[in-house]
């Protein structure tokens, strides 16, 4: 399950703040169909020419989430982002951690809600620029007290981890009835939401935890933005 990222409970340190040129700047895109920018944290883009590595609070965690992320990697390179598993480091959930790094880790209810984890990214860093973020997996999903469908948990550790590069949730007032609500985003032809979309989005069966077109495209966007700006 997910939270949406303007609840985000991780006391993620504030480094700048957000200014209208950083949002504004010629060329940059924050959102289209089916992805969203975490432009609500300062966030518009992501690094073409760095890598990001994910660790691990535990050894036990690495072993845990690695194989959900595979995946995801792969996914990654082919469309320009450098990510890569790497191995435990010691972390606190209240702050960022290194630069290009995401940090997972497990709380107990890291919302406060049962069964919700949270993502994010590293918040209002120079230019937008997104340098990494946290993760925090909700414990109940294994000490037996919330049961998670299979297909659930693999699309919520990518859910998350996408949400520490940079993207946001796309749900958007489809209907007309003033409010972008839960599960109200665009899909594929297929009926497929994004994986970003909340709660709950993305493929069922064996391409759980794959990123949807939609979601491809909104980090693609993130890579455009940072070449679009000159940055790296």
């Amino acid at each position: 399950m997910r939270r949406p990222l303007t609840g985000i409970a991780l006391a993620v340190a504030t480094a700048t703040v957000l200014t209208t040129s950083q949002a504004g700047a010629a060329g940059v895109r924050t959102e289209g169909e089916g992805w969203k920018a975490a432009e609500i944290v300062g966030i518009t883009s992501v690094s073409p020419v760095r890598t990001y590595t994910v660790t691990f609070r535990t050894e036990a965690m690495r072993e845990r989430y690695t194989p959900y992320l595979g995946t995801a990697v792969r996914q990654l390179a082919a469309v320009g982002l450098r990510l890569r598993i790497g191995g435990v480091e010691p972390g606190d959930p209240r702050r960022c951690g290194p630069a290009y790094h995401i940090q997972f880790t497990e709380m107990y209810r890291p919302t406060g809600t049962p069964g919700w984890s949270q993502g994010a990214p590293c918040p209002h860093q120079p230019r937008g620029l997104g340098r990494g973020g946290l993760v925090a997996i909700d414990s109940e999903y294994f000490d037996g007290t919330y049961h998670i469908e299979p297909h659930v948990l693999a699309n919520t550790v990518t859910h998350e981890l996408l949400h520490a590069l940079g993207l946001d949730h796309p749900n958007r007032d489809l209907d007309g009835d003033g409010t972008a609500a839960a599960y109200e985003c665009v899909t594929t032809s297929a009926g497929v939401r994004p994986l970003m979309c909340s709660p709950n989005g993305g493929y069922r069966a064996a391409e759980a935890g794959r990123l949807t077109p939609f979601d491809l495209a909104g980090v693609e966007a993130l890579l455009a933005n940072a070449r679009t700006r000159g940055i790296g």
